[in-house]
């Protein structure tokens, strides 16, 4: 993954060939032509759960068209970050009641949601090219 500028407040993502936008909004020097980092962030929290869902589903012919997601997020004004994450699977009323949980349970399973529970070492350091 490389990290490139775009001009402004742009702050991109190379990731396999395929470039992950970022902006600030207005009123901090941005365009709001973008997602803000943050923003991103969170989102990979909820998509994450979403193809575990959609995996979950997929597996046992139940087709995902009429099943959302809603993620709702509270800030802790203490700590100054997210708080709580709360994510939200609303299933039509003729999905099988037996799969309720253990959908729930594979939304868990998120690889985003595991990462942030670790303690995860990140290193920032600079290098000098010539």
């Amino acid at each position: 993954m490389e990290i490139k500028f775009e001009g402004g407040k742009k702050v991109n993502a190379v990731i396999n060939g395929r470039v992950l936008k970022t902006d600030q909004p207005l009123n901090a020097g941005g365009e709001g032509s973008a997602p803000t980092p943050f923003e991103l962030f969170l989102a990979s929290i909820g998509t994450c759960a979403g193809i575990y869902v959609k995996g979950f589903c997929d597996q046992r012919g139940i087709n995902t068209d009429n099943i959302h997601i809603q993620q709702q997020m509270e800030w802790d004004p203490v700590r100054q970050i997210m708080g709580k994450i709360h994510i939200e699977i609303s299933v039509p009323v003729d999905f099988p009641e037996k799969y309720e949980s253990a959908m729930v349970n594979a939304a868990n399973l998120c690889t985003v949601k595991r990462h942030l529970k670790e303690d995860l070492d990140i290193k920032v350091f600079a290098t000098r090219r010539s």
